[in-house]
């Protein structure tokens, strides 16, 4: 697209960027310009490095077990 369409355009182009779509500019006849959708950072959780440790999917002990049973 043109640089005068975009201008005259921007709100509506956009939108339709943020929605995903990519736009190239142009000034006469060369690109200029390569509109695309900004990926939002990934953000940490706090406990991303966190590992459950291997007893974790042990199985428990059987009183324990029973006393699940009885408050279940």
């Amino acid at each position: 697209m043109k640089v005068q369409h975009a201008k005259t355009h921007l709100s509506a182009i956009l939108a339709r960027v943020e929605a995903g779509e990519e736009f190239l500019i142009a000034r006469g006849e060369t690109v200029v310009a390569h509109l695309v959708p900004v990926r939002p950072r990934r953000r940490e959780l706090g406990f991303g490095a966190y590992r459950l440790p291997d007893t974790f999917f042990e199985e428990l002990p059987e009183a324990e077990l029973e006393q699940w049973d009885q408050h279940g």
